[in-house]
């Protein structure tokens, strides 16, 4: 038992109950004094830009509606306890019993954060290899290697525009 067991599922939700899943699963995993056993849940979010009445603006927007990834150290003792919490259709896999992700689609569905090794510095031309703004360039403003994160400016519009990205979201332009 612990964090060395815990493996990533995906549960099917109704349509629109994502949030509240995850709310019912937290106070489910408490109330059968399972917490020690729950490690994570998430709805994975992306930033995608959206014009509504001739203004672009970047909105929130679920990555796979209906689905719920939870990461847990599972066993079948918890099958019918999941299954059976509110908003909750099943489990994603053959016939509705859990299967684990594997670390290929863990890494490929923005899961788990990738330690990305950052040899950046501010003023590098880079290219946004994932999100929103993906294949555009731009220049590093600012850096933090503790969060993996950095600003980019990018020129977005007509204008220059600061974006805050992941190492991981970022590659350097080489000549």
């Amino acid at each position: 038992m612990g964090i060395e067991n815990a493996k990533w599922y995906i549960l099917h939700t109704y349509s629109g109950y994502e949030n509240q899943v995850e709310m019912n699963l937290k106070m489910v995993f408490e109330k059968n004094n399972l917490t020690e056993r729950l490690f994570e849940i998430t709805i994975p979010m992306e930033e995608v830009l959206e014009e509504k009445n001739g203004k672009k603006k970047l909105v929130k927007r679920k990555m796979f509606p209906c689905y719920v990834f939870i990461k847990m150290d599972y066993d079948n003792s918890m099958w019918h306890i999941i299954t059976q919490t509110r908003g909750v259709t099943g489990f994603v896999g053959p016939m509705g019993r859990p299967l684990p992700l594997t670390e290929d689609e863990i890494r490929r569905m923005g899961l788990e954060k990738v330690v990305a090794k950052a040899d950046y510095e501010v003023g590098d031309v880079i290219k946004i290899v994932d999100g929103p703004l993906k294949d555009f360039v731009g220049n590093i403003e600012t850096i933090d290697k503790e969060a993996q994160k950095c600003r980019v400016s990018v020129s977005m519009f007509g204008r220059q525009t600061p974006v805050d990205l992941e190492f991981y979201q970022i590659e350097p332009i080489t000549d």
